[in-house]
């Protein structure tokens, strides 16, 4: 008798727990499977960093970027992807690499190129996919191995023969600027085959034609947005969106020839978008999601603000803007940008990922954002150390 009812016992306990387990998992959210492998808002990322200078000196810019990469890539290594969120990343972290010297940060590019295959993301002709290439490309100028090059060369290939549609453009989205062309721009030099450089100057300027306000200096976030309007009236520009066109035309122009026809074109709408920039910048040096109703968005985001920096920044080193008139932009932008960061190294008030203006969240770290924020520092390093 003892031991049946022992057994008996046993049997109930296992169902009673069984049961409690089921309505405990039932009750308690998917956190992983809606978890966003970009970056999280976090609720209560802890205390601001204190041991960072806004002094433009290489040191302390340094300094910053190993902050924040060092902790993005505690955060995020084991989820590299191909999605073009790591792709701005994997930008940043080479550029780090170069800034800092610390082989780490270009060794994880690196060893995730590797694992992947050199591959790019599923979708054909879809900037976001291709996005990777830029970091695939600038990691074959330094070892030319075929295979680096390999799966981008043969989508710009097919994307060669792939007739234009008078309805949807292929870079319909601003955004997409920063995307594909500079990956463009790369594999013609390092194929020596000029059509591909063709075929992303035809297809800027188509984007252009429809997207860029010719008055504003600016990009529509795409076709949609054309007529919509911010709470003051004021036309709707996105500054991520307009962030990521001049740091494409930041990425691009150092691949166009000096004899180059169309180089001047571009040259020209740099210039107008950075002086378009400079002109709404924030009294804390940084910019609004919303470009030009700071009311409306009183909490700046950084990915767009990174992104500006960084390309101010790079045209201020290359002779194309005017030092007196941008330095002191820049050198307020990453005062700004420093605001930002936390004591453990998450850099804060990046805008999740979509595609318009939205809230920002002070604990919002995603990968892109923490990519422009290192090519910024790569630039404001070559700064200090050429005009100061």
């Amino acid at each position: 008798m003892p031991v049946k009812w022992n057994v008996s016992a046993a049997f109930v306990l296992l169902v009673v727990v069984s049961l409690a387990t089921c309505v405990a998992a039932a009750q308690t959210p998917a956190v992983s499977a809606q978890a966003d492998p970009s970056g999280d808002d976090a609720a209560h990322p802890g205390p601001l960093a204190t041991d960072l200078s806004p002094v433009v000196t290489s040191f302390q810019i340094r300094r910053a970027m190993r902050k924040v990469a060092d902790w993005q890539l505690r955060a995020a290594q084991d989820k590299f992807s191909t999605d073009w969120t790591y792709a701005a990343l994997y930008d940043g972290l080479l550029a780090a690499s170069r800034t800092t010297g610390d082989q780490r940060y270009h060794d994880a590019v690196l060893h995730f190129a590797e694992r992947t295959g050199w591959q790019l993301g599923p979708r054909f002709s879809h900037a976001d996919d291709e996005a990777v290439a830029q970091s695939y490309i600038e990691l074959y100028f330094e070892n030319p191995q075929p295979r680096r090059i390999a799966a981008i060369k043969a989508e710009a290939d097919k994307l060669l023969q792939r007739p234009d549609d008078p309805s949807k453009g292929l870079w319909w989205w601003c955004d997409a600027l920063f995307m594909s062309p500079p990956a463009l721009a790369r594999l013609a030099k390092a194929t020596g085959d000029k059509r591909y450089r063709e075929y992303m100057d035809r297809e800027w300027w188509l984007t252009s034609a429809q997207l860029y306000d010719p008055s504003a200096h600016l990009y529509s976030r795409d076709a949609t947005y054309l007529d919509k309007r911010e709470k003051n009236g004021a036309k709707l520009f996105w500054s991520r969106g307009n962030g990521w066109v001049l740091g494409g035309l930041a990425r691009v122009l150092p691949y166009l020839p000096g004899n180059e026809p169309e180089r001047p074109r571009y040259i020209a709408q740099f210039r107008e978008m950075a002086h378009a920039a400079a002109a709404i910048q924030g009294a804390d040096g940084l910019w609004r999601s919303g470009l030009l109703d700071a009311a409306a968005y009183p909490y700046p985001e950084v990915s767009g603000s990174a992104f500006f920096t960084f390309a101010l920044a790079w045209g201020i080193n290359e002779g194309l803007l005017d030092r007196k008139t941008f330095e002191p932009v820049v050198d307020k932008a990453w005062k700004g940008l420093l605001g930002h960061i936390y004591a453990d190294g998450r850099l804060g008030s990046i805008q999740k990922i979509g595609g318009s203006p939205d809230t920002v969240s002070p604990g919002g770290s995603y990968v892109y954002g923490v990519g422009a924020f290192l090519l910024a520092g790569s630039e404001m390093d070559k700064l200090a150390a050429r005009h100061r």
